[in-house]
């Protein structure tokens, strides 16, 4: 069984080979979009909300429910740096890199993470507990460096503030 449309004819996500029921929001979510190319970024931030995150099968069946090239979904999909193709960790830590921040430290607060938790941009810890993420600017210059954390921002971050502020996140295993 499928669903016509004057676009195209989709499966419904029964027909997924995995079974799960969450394609069926993604289905309804193309559908209310008329399956148009268009909405692409609108199509992949619900995919994203559903699934936590962009795996190739969503990519793939968002690419196929389209009509679009996979390549154009993943372009889009790895372009816009809100959309993420793996899981995140259970904490995140954003460094700003915005010019200000960049100046008064934001590099050396990003180095101290990659010596100290062996964590670089767009990775997260073995145990899931903790993702670092950069930002080109959060708007917080006037307290560059600005880091945040589970989305409150912290102004004049230092390589120990940094440091003991992730530390409980490290600690709960």
């Amino acid at each position: 069984m499928t669903v016509a449309t004057d676009r195209q004819t989709v499966p419904p996500s029964a027909a997924h080979p995995s079974g799960d029921k969450r394609f069926k929001v993604l289905d309804a979510t193309m559908k209310r979009n008329q399956f148009n190319q268009d909405a692409l970024i609108e199509i992949l931030h619900k995919a994203q909300e559903i699934f936590g995150y962009l795996e190739e099968d969503v990519l793939l069946y968002v690419a196929r429910g389209l009509k679009l090239p996979l390549s154009r979904v993943f372009g889009v999909a790895t372009f816009y740096h809100l959309f993420s193709l793996k899981p995140s960790g259970k904490h995140t830590c954003v460094v700003c890199l915005g010019t200000a921040c960049y100046v008064k430290g934001a590099g050396d607060l990003l180095k101290t993470l990659d010596q100290e938790v062996h964590l670089k941009p767009g990775e997260t810890t073995e145990d899931g507990q903790m993702s670092l993420v950069t930002a080109r600017c959060i708007g917080a210059c006037g307290i560059a460096p600005a880091v945040v954390y589970d989305g409150k921002v912290l102004g004049k971050q230092t390589d120990e503030a940094v440091l003991a502020a992730i530390q409980p996140w490290l600690s709960n295993s």
